[in-house]
């Protein structure tokens, strides 16, 4: 099969690279790929917000099968334009994707279904937002109601905190016009998770679960970024947690879904955060998490394309995912100043070497090539990710890993995997 891979990030890194392991894929192709997709699939530079040209790619191709990657083309709907054309694409459709590209469609939808999840209410005038606050107690959760590249979110301690967060998402629009409509959500107690399921809208497949690492600095302190880092399967998330989550939120959700008239294939994440009432829903996403997609994918004993068809051909029933035997962590190497402003176009070094520790990956994330080197273009450069038989050797061998990567001014977590080296 000839399979197009839609993104140029660490997720869509890891996408092709095990996408490559299956029999079934004959080539590989990527849009607008990265240098090191660029070793495993023929890259070319179409925006992944170019969906013409996307669909043209694939006509011109004969594409098989196309993964969308990134939420924003989702968003803009092009699983319906590739549908409308004969192509096969596996991803939700633009209506179904609005659980990710609306907070306040998600909260209502979970609210009006009885899928657990936080006190809620959304605003699209910041007066009647701060005047919801003086009602209520902090903690609170202030998130901008569309996509922000998972930096919408601020946890504000005090009232003062999260007006401000208010006045920066609605007032000076820091989110664009994704901070236009403003959501607050009481503020949930408890050790989050990421839970992934592949769904044909009627049935799941659930992959290792996962946690991420959103902070900037070590001990979850500083401002969100897109992930500093991912650990898999995570100890918090017993059988009985993920019995409960996978009935109770992610079956719910789907049937919540199709009452809509929004039927939901592809991936759904549910982000949770595991309450003294139970899991509860804090986010969901309409794709594959990053970096989860790095510690989750090298766990899976299965072929990634069969499971990609299953979805579109509404099989998924059949499918039976063998829980993970060994663990994986990963340890996102960004540039100094991320998530605020950074320095792009440094050399890096290292790659060579960490390519010769066993059992290591790097998936890259922000990188470019420029007169024959890799050089950084983002602000999360690489995911170092490692595999081994348990969780603790996972972690020192990603460490070990990333401590071979150099460039100015390097900086990574020193912390990942923390919670569940207490637990062990």
């Amino acid at each position: 099969m000839r399979v197009l891979v839609v993104g140029g990030g660490g997720r869509e890194h890891a996408l092709c690279w095990k996408l490559t392991q299956s029999p079934k894929l004959t080539r590989l192709y990527a849009a607008p790929g990265n240098p090191g997709m660029a070793q495993l699939a023929e890259c070319f530079p179409i925006p992944v917000m170019d969906i013409d040209g996307l669909v043209a790619l694939a006509q011109r191709e004969r594409i098989d099968l196309t993964v969308v990657g990134p939420e924003d083309p989702m968003a803009a709907g092009i699983a319906d334009r590739f549908e409308a054309e004969g192509l096969r694409v596996f991803g939700p459709s633009q209506r179904a994707a609005e659980i990710e590209s609306s907070k306040a469609f998600a909260l209502g939808l979970m609210h009006k279904y009885d899928i657990p999840t936080a006190d809620y209410a959304a605003f699209t005038d910041p007066e009647q937002a701060e005047a919801y606050l003086k009602r209520k107690r902090p903690p609170f959760v202030v998130k901008a109601d569309g996509l922000a590249a998972g930096k919408g979110v601020v946890i504000c301690p005090t009232i003062e905190e999260a007006r401000e967060a208010v006045h920066e998402m609605m007032v000076q629009r820091h989110f664009g016009d994704s901070g236009g409509t403003v959501v607050i959500m009481d503020y949930l107690e408890g050790e989050e998770a990421s839970i992934l399921a592949v769904t044909d809208g009627e049935d799941i497949a659930v992959l290792a679960p996962a946690q991420d690492h959103k902070r900037i600095f070590d001990g979850d302190r500083g401002p969100n970024t897109g992930g500093m880092g991912a650990y898999a399967p995570a100890p918090v998330v017993t059988d009985a947690v993920l019995s409960d989550v996978r009935e109770r939120v992610l079956l719910r959700t789907l049937r919540a879904m199709k009452a809509e008239g929004r039927p939901y294939k592809g991936v759904l994440y549910a982000g949770i955060i595991l309450t003294a009432d139970g899991p509860k829903v804090i986010e969901f996403n309409c794709r594959f998490g990053d970096p989860e997609t790095q510690v989750v994918l090298p766990l899976l004993e299965a072929d990634l394309l069969d499971l990609f068809l299953a979805a579109c051909e509404g099989r998924v029933k059949e499918v039976s995912l063998p829980s993970p035997r060994r663990a994986s962590a990963c340890v996102v190497v960004a540039s100094e100043g991320y998530p605020g402003d950074h320095r792009k176009g440094r050399p890096i070094s290292g790659l060579e070497e960490v390519e010769r520790i066993p059992g290591t990956v790097v998936f890259h994330a922000g990188t470019a090539q420029k007169e024959g080197r890799i050089v950084t273009s983002g602000g999360r450069v690489l995911g170092v990710t490692a595999i081994a038989d348990d969780l603790r050797s996972a972690i020192t061998r990603a460490y070990e890993a990333a401590g071979q990567i150099r460039f100015d001014g390097v900086y990574y977590r020193k912390d990942i995997g923390h919670r569940a080296l207490k637990r062990t």
